[in-house]
């Protein structure tokens, strides 16, 4: 059954249904990514990153294959019925029909797909020193860098509050990142680098906003990850050669993500991004928990205290958002 077309359709959905449809179906994909990121942690002691993610992105891609064919069939027809309509003088129709033969914008797409790829590499292979809760809190200071990023990227203003919330948000980090701490530094290392390519690929997918469908924005990031993904495979190839058992598992792992993503879609055709986003941090008392009763590392109490201070300035923030602050000038 279709998670987006089948059941009810949107337009027959009230708007109280409708957004507590979005509302689980958000909370649903995040517990999909906290699963996938538990289970990857576990395979990560019997497999390298690279193979892990070639197999990720495989089981992502069949998931965008299904979902993709869907949607380019119901816009076949309904470009048949813009057709008809434009043929017949319909003004409104020969728009559309223009808007959907509009170039994409192939640069921003490709760096796009390379930024997530960059993402997922850098996170697996964290997650080979990084404990779950530690790994997850610093990836999720990536609102924190898009905020402050914001000024100079997408010329957005941002007030002092939502400063003064990223400084908090950053203490939090430095919190867990502590001098004399026990995390890797090489782990850590690559958290930021993953939560900073994450921060800049949501300010990318900001842009490409109302210039590029989403399905053909998936369809780029799977294309461009698996590609990625599969390139250095051949050279790390596990020391252990899966059996029929355990490739299932890592597939069905991988649907983890391909279904969380399809998840998240849903949950934004129904809800609005401001209501989900301070939802968002659900995923990290997730992580938490994963981390302490699956792998016995619960965080310490200073890292405890810095994961409660990024969880509070980025909800502060999401919540924030709902009040649009006004554009900064364009650069002379």
């Amino acid at each position: 059954m279709s998670i987006i077309a089948r059941g009810k359709s949107f337009a027959m959905l009230t708007p109280a249904s409708a957004q507590r449809t979005g509302c689980l179906l958000f909370i649903g994909a995040l517990v999909a990514f906290a699963t996938f990121d538990a289970g990857s942690k576990y395979m990560i002691t019997r497999y390298p990153p690279t193979f892990l993610n070639l197999m990720r992105y495989t089981a992502v891609a069949l998931v965008g294959i299904v979902w993709l064919l869907r949607v380019w069939r119901r816009r076949a027809r309904a470009q048949a019925g813009q057709a008809a309509s434009a043929a017949s003088g319909d003004r409104a129709a020969a728009a559309a029909l223009a808007r959907a033969a509009a170039p994409r914008p192939t640069g921003m797409l490709v760096a796009r797909g390379l930024l997530l790829c960059t993402v997922g590499t850098c996170y697996m292979t964290a997650l080979i020193w990084m404990p779950l809760s530690e790994a997850t809190a610093i990836y999720f200071t990536a609102p924190l860098i898009m905020v402050a990023l914001s000024p100079w990227l997408v010329h957005e203003r941002v007030r002092a509050m939502q400063w003064l919330a990223v400084a908090v948000g950053f203490g939090g980090m430095l919190l867990i990142v502590r001098p004399g701490g026990d995390l890797p530094w090489i782990g850590t290392a690559l958290m930021v680098v993953a939560a900073v390519c994450y921060a800049l690929f949501q300010l990318v997918t900001r842009r490409l906003a109302g210039q590029t469908a989403g399905h053909t924005q998936f369809g780029y990031a799977t294309a461009v990850c698996w590609i990625a993904a599969a390139l250095p495979a051949p050279f790390f190839p596990p020391a252990v050669t899966p059996g029929a058992g355990e490739l299932l598992a890592l597939l069905a792992l991988g649907m983890c993500s391909g279904i969380a993503q399809v998840l998240l879609i849903a949950a934004f055709q129904r809800v609005a991004a401001s209501t989900l986003a301070p939802l968002n941090y659900l995923q990290l008392p997730m992580a938490v928990a994963y981390s302490t009763f699956l792998f016995d590392r619960p965080p310490d109490l200073i890292a405890a205290a810095g994961i409660v201070l990024i969880c509070g300035a980025g909800v502060f923030l999401a919540l924030g958002g709902r009040r649009p602050a006004r554009p900064a000038a364009a650069p002379r």
